[in-house]
């Protein structure tokens, strides 16, 4: 007697796939709940237990996050960047900006040879958005346009396995801004590895860009909880 092989497990992956596309696209934003489970399986036009499958999949690579009682969250755009956000919740804020030392001083020498003119406006414009923001006690925004200038640097390297490493550590590096903002003393606009970064990178000064990098993450150590 010969059993008729199941085609659920790839059916599950498909689907898999088709929610992956849907958040990679920004279709289904960070931090977003997606869409309940009876919309899904009706758009998607499979049963419970499958698209409960694809989610279960997603939850485990840690780009989306089930909460009991309240829905399905986006937690991140890729599995990489999931698998590094769990990881960075077992080590020390001081363990992260060691790391961080290794891809910004490779981001940004990469950035000063490969960086368009276009790049380097939107790095002036993000510096000004970011300047407004704390003059403006506007520190969420500031966070945002400090971090997304950063990000730039490392797509500005051309290499994109470099880049989505680098986004990984959005949330963290987000947090952490936020939480240095609170302590007195703290200057939310240095000019050391933001606009001297900019300047390097204009000038495709690789050498520069990577000094610039390295006294930005000397202060930012500084900060760090004794």
């Amino acid at each position: 007697m010969s059993l008729t092989p199941s085609h659920r497990p790839a059916l599950a992956e498909e689907i898999t796939a088709k929610l992956r596309g849907m958040i990679q696209s920004g279709e289904w934003p960070l931090q977003e709940r997606i869409p309940a489970e009876p919309e899904l399986t009706a758009a998607l036009g499979v049963s419970r237990g499958t698209l409960r499958e694809a989610i279960k999949a997603l939850a485990h690579s840690g780009m989306l996050d089930v909460r009991r009682g309240d829905g399905t969250y986006v937690r991140a755009t890729s599995e990489i960047s999931g698998a590094a956000q769990r990881m960075y919740r077992d080590h020390t804020q001081e363990h992260i900006l060691e790391v961080r030392v290794g891809l910004d001083t490779q981001a940004a020498r990469l950035a000063a040879r490969h960086a368009t003119a276009e790049d380097v406006a939107a790095m002036r414009g993000l510096l000004a958005a970011r300047r407004a923001a704390w003059l403006a006690e506007d520190y969420a925004a500031w966070a945002v346009a400090d971090w997304d200038f950063h990000v730039l640097v490392a797509q500005a390297s051309g290499n994109p396995l470099l880049h989505e490493l680098y986004v990984s550590f959005g949330v963290v590096f987000h947090n952490d801004l936020l939480r240095q903002q609170r302590r007195g003393g703290f200057n939310g606009i240095p000019h050391e590895g933001h606009g001297e970064l900019a300047d390097a990178i204009e000038a495709r000064d690789d050498a520069a860009a990577v000094d610039s990098v390295n006294r930005n993450l000397n202060s930012c150590a500084e900060w760090l909880p004794d």
